[in-house]
């Protein structure tokens, strides 16, 4: 059964740094695509960062040079570091994996989403 267990969020003032770690159980991130969704109070979840099989990275126009998306193969877990934080990044965060995992029971065609970790950043 694949897992994802997110942890990191909390409150920070504006200017200030927080990263997000996600931990996966049932699959390997190293042979999937990953990323990082962020829901703000009333507004449709958005990409913040995503991560290829080889290691390129995107990332919403907003967060880049402040955000890095990043994994630790030997540990299962990926990372979300965040840096020069601003209000309008608060949010619940959310690691994902897309439709197509390749888990320990073959592909699926499900997407696995963590289960969201509050940031919430002050002016």
């Amino acid at each position: 059964q694949v897992q994802l267990v997110e942890s990191g969020g909390g409150l920070v003032q504006a200017g200030g740094s927080l990263r997000l770690s996600c931990a996966a159980s049932g699959m390997f991130f190293s042979i999937n695509t990953v990323g990082w969704y962020r829901q703000a109070s009333g507004k449709q979840r958005e990409l913040v960062a995503s991560m290829s099989v080889v290691g390129s990275t995107n990332y919403a126009d907003s967060v880049k040079g402040r955000f890095t998306i990043s994994r630790d193969i030997p540990k299962n877990t990926m990372y979300l570091q965040m840096n020069g934080l601003k209000p309008e990044d608060t949010a619940v965060y959310y690691c994902n994996v897309p439709s197509g995992a390749r888990t320990f029971r073959g592909m699926s065609s499900r997407e696995y989403w963590g289960q969201g970790t509050q940031v919430t950043v002050s002016s």
